[in-house]
């Protein structure tokens, strides 16, 4: 499966952001999908889950409540909707891909998320 995240850009504090990643190449509903981000000297870290038919999904603690993933099986897409944006959350945003939920073997590149105060 072929993934490409879009919707990345630069924005003020407070406000919000949706991320789109499109698949392509093989049947979406058979992968659960996740939400990783990375930002300068820092480790990828993983902000949101979902399972094959969005029936399930995970969010770490330190983005609960202000991060929500969604999908749409039909247009081959997951989405990312984050509120309250912080400075912190600055970091390039990366979509994956697994047969299992929770572990992810595909990857697309990135999109930029700029947070300004």
């Amino acid at each position: 499966v072929q993934l490409q995240a879009s919707g990345g850009g630069l924005v003020q504090a407070g406000g919000s952001l949706r991320l789109s990643c499109a698949a392509s190449g093989r049947t979406f509903s058979d992968y659960a999908m996740g939400w990783f981000r990375q930002a300068p000297g820092k480790e990828r870290e993983f902000v949101a889950g979902i399972n094959w038919n969005g029936g399930r999904t995970y969010y770490p603690d330190s983005v609960k409540g202000r991060f929500t993933i969604s999908r749409d099986n039909a247009k081959n897409a997951v989405y990312l909707q984050i509120d309250s944006l912080k400075h912190d959350d600055t970091a390039v945003y990366y979509c994956a891909a697994g047969e299992v939920f929770g572990e992810y073997r595909y990857w697309g590149p990135g999109t930029q998320v700029t947070v300004s105060s």
